[in-house]
């Protein structure tokens, strides 16, 4: 069983390795706005997070059946605690992989965090440009319903 969650931590490294490429991927496309590659990506990064989503169940589950044998272990067990009560060659490579998955998703969630901040500063301007366009001005306060008060001007005179 410990081979097990060996084989399944590596697996999710892999896969969290693969999706921050994407990430990578992902803000070239946004800052070329490559709209076609980008929903290329977003379909990538569905098919890696439904992976994910399968290997951390596996964990989950592999992590729970080992945690049944061993009567010290609880839910407060830090994971190294626990990879520790694995044979000896299995703990070490456990505890290296643990790190390795550890930092991965670390810098999957900094990659997502910079491209949040980078698509909705596109889509700003855009909206930006939009209401430029279109006369439309968004007031600084709030309606009661938490919406913002939007004003129209003619810009355009249809009728010319």
């Amino acid at each position: 069983m410990w081979q097990n969650l060996i084989e399944t931590l590596d697996k999710l490294g892999e896969v969290y390795d693969k999706l921050a490429g994407l990430g990578e991927r992902k803000r070239s496309a946004l800052v070329g706005i490559d709209m076609k590659g980008l929903s290329a990506i977003l379909d990538e990064e569905q098919l890696l997070t439904a992976k994910i989503q399968k290997l951390e169940q596996k964990r989950v589950e592999l992590l729970r059946d080992l945690s049944k044998s061993d009567k010290t272990l609880t839910a407060a067990t830090k994971p190294k605690d626990f990879y520790r009560k694995a044979p000896a060659p299995a703990a070490e490579n456990l505890i290296r992989l643990h790190e390795r998955l550890s930092k991965n998703v670390e810098r999957v969630v900094t990659i997502r965090n910079n491209n949040q901040i980078l698509a909705q500063c596109a889509l700003d301007a855009v909206q930006g440009q939009l209401n430029r366009l279109s006369g439309a001005a968004v007031e600084p306060t709030y309606s009661g319903k938490g919406a913002g008060i939007v004003t129209h001007q003619k810009k355009f005179d249809f009728k010319a």
